[in-house]
């Protein structure tokens, strides 16, 4: 789904299951009876009412999904229809799955380019194209690996973490400077930065356990 089908499809009006009223595809309820209603086919950023791009209001993003799911709640379906509690889980589902992807900066990044037309496949397993990242990870990896104390591993884990924010600053950049190779790129780089630190964290946490 390109960004102009997202909003074509977000800006859409079909009729209610129920009563047939006019119902916006992102609407939970219909206005006009109430019953809830289907998730409709538009993106993560839609269904959650907030704006396509990578710098999101976390704090936005957490009130709207939490108030979304709050009015779905099962108890609120109990002496409903079988339909009607199908469909506030289906509701629940897509909303789990929006908030899943755009509250983690390297799938949100992931996905708003999928949108913008430039697809990044953060599942895909095998060689790293890009020559010099190949070697950073390498170099990074075994400078790991050799940690052989907390402190070490703690230096190294912090650098890691640091390394993510600031890539993430720069796919923010390229994103507003509409540079969407770059920020392709860029999440590519983040994928396996976020990675490294991970494990310079498990490696850390380890490590620090065997001290007690």
């Amino acid at each position: 789904m390109t960004a102009s089908v997202a909003n074509a499809a977000a800006a859409a009006v079909v009729p209610c299951w129920s009563c047939k009223g006019p119902v916006a595809t992102r609407a939970l309820f219909c206005s006009v009876c109430g019953a809830v209603q289907g998730p409709g086919a538009i993106d993560h950023f839609s269904r959650l009412g907030m704006q396509p791009t990578f710098d999101i209001d976390q704090d936005l993003l957490e009130k709207q999904y939490f108030g979304f799911q709050r009015r779905l709640h099962p108890d609120r379906f109990a002496a409903k229809s079988p339909k009607e509690r199908a469909l506030s889980q289906s509701q629940a589902t897509s909303l789990n799955e929006a908030y899943e992807t755009l509250k983690e900066p390297l799938k949100r990044a992931a996905y708003l380019l999928d949108l913008k037309g430039r697809k990044v496949d953060l599942t895909a397993c095998g060689t790293i194209n890009d020559p010099m990242l190949l070697m950073e990870q390498m170099e990074k990896r075994e400078a790991i690996a050799d940690a052989d104390s907390v402190e070490v591993i703690t230096k190294l884990s912090a650098d890691a973490d640091s390394e993510v924010i600031a890539c993430q600053c720069h796919i923010s950049a390229a994103f507003n400077a509409g540079d969407l190779d770059e920020a392709g790129h860029l999440t590519i780089r983040l994928k396996y930065l976020a990675k490294l630190a991970e494990e310079a964290r498990t490696k850390k946490t380890r490590m620090t356990r065997a001290l007690r």
